[in-house]
């Protein structure tokens, strides 16, 4: 469907909005920078700002919704004689298959500023987790529709397991300072881990 003239003007006027707050937290920091500031440098009024995002924190987390989507959509999708750890192996191989080709094969001070900056911004991270918890909750409700008689603790903690796995096992590459590429190495040895249990880890167990 042609986009319409006044959806264009949104999308635009959200896009300035964006790459304003984006110039603005490069330069000055996320703390230091102000809504009021946001607006001034978009050429829009701090009404039009509330209206597109309700925190500058939001400027930053304006895709999660469709990263989401993408992890949901595929457990709505249950294949035949599939189980449900199965279910969130694929889940977690096909959101990889997407994304990775989106984030630049980069070292973490190389990475674009919204990348850089929840990384290290305290306030950033606790929104970060908050919305990582929501979406095991939102995993959790997925696993159980797709299979009813499952019980509800295990859906949890097989979510919780395997999100988890793969959150440590990132973050811990990126404090190691490692690239983008050994960072999706270290999300799928998280999957393999979660998938096959803490037993199958010998001392030896390397990466790069």
């Amino acid at each position: 469907m042609e986009e319409s003239r006044r959806e264009r003007k949104k999308r635009l006027t959200r896009e300035r909005i964006i790459a304003a707050a984006l110039r603005l937290f490069d330069e000055q920091g996320y703390e230091q920078t102000t809504l009021a500031q946001i607006a001034a440098a978009a050429d829009v009024d701090p009404k039009t700002f509330s209206s597109y995002f309700r925190g500058k924190d939001e400027v930053l987390f304006v895709d999660v919704e469709r990263n989401f989507d993408m992890l949901l959509g595929a457990l709505a999708e249950r294949r035949p004689q599939e189980g449900p750890g199965e279910l969130l192996a694929r889940m977690v191989q096909e959101y990889g298959a997407y994304r990775r080709p989106l984030v630049p094969s980069r070292k973490p001070e190389e990475l674009p500023v919204p990348y850089r900056l929840v990384l290290s911004t305290p306030a950033l991270q606790a929104k970060a987790l908050y919305l990582i918890v929501d979406l095991q909750r939102r995993i959790t409700d997925e696993l159980l529709k797709a299979f009813p008689r499952l019980d509800p603790i295990t859906a949890a903690a097989m979510t919780g397991a395997l999100m988890g796995a793969i959150q440590q096992a990132t973050l811990a590459s990126v404090q190691l300072g490692r690239s983008q590429d050994e960072l999706w190495e270290a999300s799928r040895r998280g999957l393999d881990i979660a998938l096959n249990g803490l037993l199958s880890v010998r001392p030896d167990s390397g990466g790069p």
